[in-house]
């Protein structure tokens, strides 16, 4: 047995090369149990978690084999959930951890030239208004300038998380992440010439 995939839903290829050792320790209702849970996750957080990968990479295709790494490791976790945090806490932190092995794996290769592709917002977000007002491409392109523990807080942020999940994202306290919070807010005036 394997996940169903549709023709359009190519991106789910690698989650079915990980059912099977699944399978082997579920029963069938169960797996129908977690194959709903998954997909109801995809649908809330998977526009979150695309905004959120678009400010590790410019590359379109980094970016999709990055998304592709943090749904199997969501599927793969899934079934462990034991409902410690939210489940927002728990892909966001999942999302963070694929994403920092995402970038010690790119910076061990050698360095690529950036290439330039605009994000499509797959749909409203809270960063609409944000957008609308500023050039897209301007300001992915000052979020991936930033540093690496500014960038996380600034796009989690921006996903409308409370700073108490960042900070348990992360694994820093509320107050570290309100001062990185602020910190990469000024940095991107001074980028964006202090339009924000």
């Amino acid at each position: 047995m394997s996940l169903p995939v549709d023709a359009d839903r190519r991106d789910e290829t690698r989650i079915e090369l990980a059912a099977p050792a699944l399978e082997k320790s579920m029963d069938h209702a169960h797996r129908q149990q977690l194959e709903q849970q998954y997909e109801g996750l995809w649908r809330e957080h998977g526009p979150g978690l695309s905004r959120l990968v678009a400010s590790y990479e410019s590359s379109l295709h980094a970016r999709e084999d990055l998304l592709q790494d943090i749904r199997l490791a969501i599927w793969r976790a899934l079934p462990d959930f034991r409902g410690e945090c939210s489940m927002r806490t728990f892909v966001y932190r999942i999302a963070h951890n694929r994403s920092l092995t995402h970038i010690w794996r790119r910076r061990s290769a050698f360095p690529q030239a950036e290439e330039s592709y605009e994000v499509v917002d797959p749909g409203p977000s809270p960063e609409v208004s944000i957008i609308r007002k500023m050039d897209h491409s301007k300001l992915m392109h000052a979020i991936r300038g930033l540093p690496l523990h500014y960038r996380q807080v600034i796009t989690m942020a921006l996903e409308e998380l409370p700073q108490t999940e960042i900070a348990a994202i992360l694994g820093i306290s509320e107050n570290n992440v309100a001062v990185r919070l602020n910190r990469a807010r000024n940095l991107l005036r001074e980028k964006l010439g202090g339009k924000t």
